[in-house]
């Protein structure tokens, strides 16, 4: 991964997690993204200097059907980006975010930022970045686990079924990434790319 995501990666999985849940714990991502999208004229005026705070109005809105180009670009820097309308292919926008693409690309660097965000937004989706999907995961088996614990004074099993739950998942993702990364690899070297041991 380049230096340039590298840098953003964290700052932009911060962004939507800032964004998820109000004061009282209740899930609001939905409503705060709209809200982005309507200030994205505002917005725009940073997308240069904090790309991440903008890229966030685009959360969602991207579908990547060539993960392999996406593993590639996340290896170039900021100066390196081919341009936006070559990824056209790698990257399918929903009807609402095509409408955002339209005011951003209007921008002298508008098409440089769709590129920016499509690798922020792949970065957070891909399978080999676990931060949203273990959180996702342990959100989503909260109420499971508290019952495990409090049963656990009675039984003792809930910690042995947590550990070995999570040791299927790691083993899972593993092989999930193995396979994507084999994927990626034919796709590059196909492309004239040098294979990477």
């Amino acid at each position: 991964m380049s230096s340039f995501f590298r840098a953003l990666r964290a700052s932009y999985q911060a962004e939507i997690d800032d964004l998820t849940f109000d004061s009282d714990g209740r899930d609001v991502l939905r409503q705060r993204l709209v809200e982005k999208r309507n200030q994205i004229t505002f917005l725009l005026q940073m997308m240069e200097i904090s790309p991440e705070m903008v890229a966030v109005a685009l959360h969602g809105g991207f579908h990547f059907e060539l993960p392999a180009v996406m593993d590639h670009l996340l290896t170039l820097e900021a100066d390196e980006f081919p341009d936006w309308d070559s990824l056209s292919d790698a990257v399918q926008l929903t009807p609402w975010a095509k409408d955002l693409e339209t005011v951003i690309l209007r921008e002298p660097k508008g098409a440089w930022f769709m590129t920016t965000a499509a690798g922020l937004e792949y970065l957070y989706q891909r399978p080999s970045s676990h931060h949203h999907e273990i959180n996702h995961s342990h959100e989503h088996a909260t109420g499971e686990q508290d019952d495990r614990r409090s049963n656990s004074r009675d039984h003792d099993h809930g910690h042995d079924f947590d550990a070995d739950d999570d040791h299927h998942q790691h083993r899972n993702e593993h092989e999930h990434d193995h396979e994507h990364e084999e994927a990626s690899a034919e796709w590059l070297e196909g492309q004239g790319f040098d294979r990477k041991d």
